[in-house]
């Protein structure tokens, strides 16, 4: 692994003086290069866990990974598209710092993309922000912040659904294990996707007549062959361990890692079982916290926010705290579904240690209005609060804040947060997460978010550079 390239060729010089850059990407290209110590932070991430990271081929630099990181987010594209771009485009070539080298496929985007955690990630945001403080182009004088839900790249959750994954994974793992071990693996195993399948579609298919009186037989059925087929990928997940031994070394690193994917959706197809036989065997009603809505994003938490289109959502619910020219100086990915009121105060410290002083105009929607929230911006120094009252009698004191000019105002600057999260969602793709595991979930936002920082700061830039010229 390299963190930069050998130095360029004559004519890869030429063509990086032509300028074919558009202005925002040129500008991007200009603050990449004035701050090495980004691609120092890229570095640590993809050469963590090597024992050997100076030998073997030169793979992608830092430098390459870090600027199509932050070009696959500007643009939206998927992973093949971007190597497709790349290697297609001048442009692009420049930019991302390949010039003449050969473009590797998508799989080692992927790869590379996966080894950056979301530390790193809230580093780059936070020297970009303070880039911005430095350049005199953000004051931190106004903060909105707002919250929203990010999707997990799951399907509707039902109990026939679910358990339904279990059987099909544990019967596809029990026949990859096979074809690695051959004849020596003889356990007792059966297929019975198509039994399962057959239940979960009938659960699924009922009309509310027939499900009052099939419905509980249905699911018994679908339950006892989920618990047979877990119980059965385990024994053969130890028959097959003593064998792994005896296998060459690639055979053995894919046996260990079936092994231990059948142990792992073992223990959420457990899970499954239980709350499904707790809620329509016993009519139990199971608590949100205690439920599983994916066993592949275990992770997903149930949403709800009092939307009439999305009742319920399943992901996460994410943050986002924005100053008056657009940079979001602060972004969360929140466990459960917290209250928005709890989130205030820290991202209000937040802006304390970016900009050493409290903003002068706090401006959310009445879900953050608490009597401690309004206390503490107090406090902390902000001059206008623009938190609408949510519930309960107003004193005239507050009603008269609220009918005035500067809380009106407040309030149509805090709009322009669900345009933010609209852009977010639109241009950046945050609105599913197609990335694998709660870390990869929090890295894939603050890539959104990263993205839209540097363009929002290429954008500030050329605005002080047009001033200064007009002057």
């Amino acid at each position: 692994m390299r963190i930069m390239a050998e130095q360029i060729s004559f004519a890869e010089a030429e063509m990086l003086a032509k300028g074919v850059l558009d202005a925002a990407l040129t500008r991007i290209s200009d603050i990449l290069d004035q701050h090495g110590s980004l691609v120092d932070v890229v570095y640590k991430d993809l050469v963590r866990g090597l024992k050997h990271s100076k030998t073997g081929r030169n793979g992608m630099t830092a430098i390459q990974v870090l600027r199509s990181y932050i070009l696959w987010r500007i643009k939206n594209w998927d992973m093949r598209e971007l190597r497709e771009r790349i290697a297609d485009g001048i442009a692009v070539r420049l930019f991302t710092r390949f010039y003449s080298e050969c473009v590797p496929n998508h799989q080692t985007f992927n790869r590379n993309f996966n080894r950056l955690t979301p530390e790193t990630i809230r580093l780059l945001n936070d020297a970009v922000i303070q880039v911005a403080v430095d350049l005199g182009v953000e004051d931190g004088r106004k903060q909105r912040m707002d919250t929203t839900v990010v999707q997990s790249n799951i399907h509707f959750p039902t109990d026939s659904g679910l358990l339904w994954d279990v059987v099909r994974v544990h019967t596809r793992l029990v026949k990859q294990l096979r074809d690695v071990f051959g004849p020596a693996l003889r356990g007792d195993f059966s297929d019975r996707t198509r039994r399962a399948k057959r239940r979960m579609q009938q659960i699924s298919r009922m009309t509310g007549k027939s499900r009052s009186r099939q419905h509980v037989r249905k699911y018994r059925d679908l339950l006892q062959v989920t618990e047979e087929v877990m119980q059965k990928a385990a024994a053969i997940a130890v028959e097959a361990k003593p064998l792994i031994e005896g296998l060459d070394p690639m055979s053995a690193a894919i046996a260990n890692t079936l092994v231990a994917d059948i142990k792992e959706y073992g223990g959420l197809g457990q899970r499954v079982v239980s709350q499904s036989r707790r809620r329509v065997i016993d009519g139990e009603q199971v608590p949100v916290e205690e439920k599983l809505f994916s066993i592949f994003e275990p992770h997903t938490d149930l949403i709800k926010r009092g939307k009439i289109q999305t009742p319920v959502e399943f992901g996460h619910k994410v943050l986002i705290a924005e100053s008056g020219n657009g940079l979001i100086t602060d972004y969360r990915v929140l466990d459960g579904n917290p209250h928005d009121q709890d989130q205030l105060q820290p991202s209000l410290k937040q802006h304390q240690k970016i900009f050493g002083k409290a903003p002068d105009l706090l401006a959310t929607d009445r879900g953050f209005h608490s009597d401690d929230n309004l206390a503490a911006c107090k406090e902390a120094g902000v001059i206008n609060e623009c938190i609408p009252q949510c519930g309960g009698q107003k004193t005239p004191e507050r009603k008269a804040h609220e009918r005035s000019k500067v809380f009106k105002q407040g309030q149509r600057f805090r709009a322009g947060s669900e345009g933010r999260i609209s852009v977010l969602f639109r241009g950046r793709g945050m609105k599913r997460c197609l990335r694998r595991g709660r870390q990869r979930f929090e890295t894939f936002v603050g890539a959104a978010v990263l993205a839209n920082n540097l363009l929002v700061l290429a954008g500030l830039l050329e605005k002080k550079e047009k001033r200064r010229r007009a002057a």
